[in-house]
């Protein structure tokens, strides 16, 4: 059902794309593809100072992004584009599949990788699964980054408002619930199911609890969730 509500709300408003890559053929057999799919390719780049001025102009909802680029690096245009507009979802598209890379990426704001092996059906799941807000992996890769999120944790970083001092944003139960299955490392769609409700009221959720904490992404969330040991309960 959730499913099938996402297809609808993807044919009212197609899910606004950009590709960028360095490789031309590949960067527009990429677009080519996404586009006979029904999303709406908005731009593509060639490099990462074009990213950058291309994504700013015309405000994808998701990136698809290689990490290997002239002028500047994915993982800096990542964390360039997020931290100007923290909606926008990136997802990496990557010929390495090396966990450095991959973890570099998951820290500068990617919200899933997959590498270029992966077949036509599979971007595009991922993508339309990227636009709502679920991390998207190459199988394998999932663990690594739920790991990393677990290093993190226990690494002495910015504090993250404490809920338990006077005056601090308080969680509501549901809230609290869904952040402790992300923390799990449960995608949208699969917390959905355990708890019986829809896929955008897990999304609402997230995103009340983000503006709550005074977070901004996944990663930030996930950490907070780790640091108050809410993925042991």
């Amino acid at each position: 059902m959730t499913d099938t509500a996402n297809g609808q709300d993807a044919q009212q408003n197609p899910i606004k794309v950009m590709v960028v890559d360095d490789h031309p053929m590949w960067r527009d057999a990429v677009a080519r593809d996404l586009a006979e799919s029904g999303l709406d390719v908005v731009a593509t780049a060639g490099d990462g100072d074009q990213a950058v001025r291309r994504a700013k102009a015309t405000a994808p909802d998701v990136l698809v992004l290689d990490l290997n680029l002239p002028a500047k690096p994915g993982v800096q245009v990542c964390k360039e584009l997020v931290a100007h507009n923290p909606a926008l979802r990136v997802l990496v598209l990557s010929a390495s599949g090396e966990h450095a890379d991959v973890l570099e990426a998951v820290k500068s704001g990617a919200t899933g990788y997959l590498l270029k092996s992966a077949s036509t059906e599979e971007l595009l799941e991922a993508v339309r699964r990227t636009a709502v807000g679920d991390p998207v992996f190459t199988p394998g890769l999932a663990g690594l980054v739920l790991g990393e999120y677990r290093r993190l944790a226990s690494d002495p970083g910015p504090a993250a408002p404490d809920a338990d001092q006077p005056g601090a944003p308080q969680l509501t139960e549901r809230e609290t619930e869904v952040l402790r299955l992300v923390a799990k490392g449960l995608s949208y769609k699969q917390i959905a199911e355990r708890l019986v409700i829809s896929h955008r009221t897990v999304q609402n959720h997230v995103q009340n609890t983000l503006g709550k904490l005074q977070l901004h992404n996944r990663v930030e969330l996930v950490r907070y969730a780790i640091e108050r040991g809410l993925d042991d309960e």
